[in-house]
């Protein structure tokens, strides 16, 4: 098993943040008006859904190049998150304040996988010279 293994998904902050961040989403999406059930709800819940499992899934490959690619998408799902807050804000689904809650751990999460993305490309890298 490679080293990217060591620690379980759940030692993960990333994975501990994206968590948090899903419970926020479904507290939050469930005052939205019942029509969007199957529209922004349903999407905002996937995409915040979706961070967490790709750090939990990318974590338990078999290689670091891996991990990247799932972190990637875990990036990719937070900034889809992050578009379909600003809507919902726009339309008025959300408070300002909850606005900001969100965003901030948004940006929380993808700064945090950033890092860690960074930092397995550099081993990846070392691993090739």
């Amino acid at each position: 098993m490679k080293d990217v293994n060591s620690k379980g998904f759940r030692d993960l902050i990333a994975w501990q943040k994206g968590m948090e961040l899903s419970e926020m989403v479904y507290k939050i999406t469930s005052s939205f008006p019942k029509e969007e059930l199957y529209g922004i709800t349903s999407q905002m819940r996937r995409a915040a859904v979706s961070i967490p499992s790709n750090i939990a899934e990318g974590q338990l490959r078999n290689s670091k190049k891996e991990f990247i690619q799932f972190l990637s998408i875990a990036l990719g799902s937070c900034a889809e998150l992050s578009t379909q807050l600003e809507l919902s804000k726009r339309l008025r689904y959300l408070t300002e304040s909850d606005f900001e809650l969100i965003s901030d751990v948004i940006h929380e999460v993808m700064k945090i996988l950033h890092g860690l993305r960074k930092k397995h490309q550099l081993d990846v890298s070392n691993t090739n010279i």
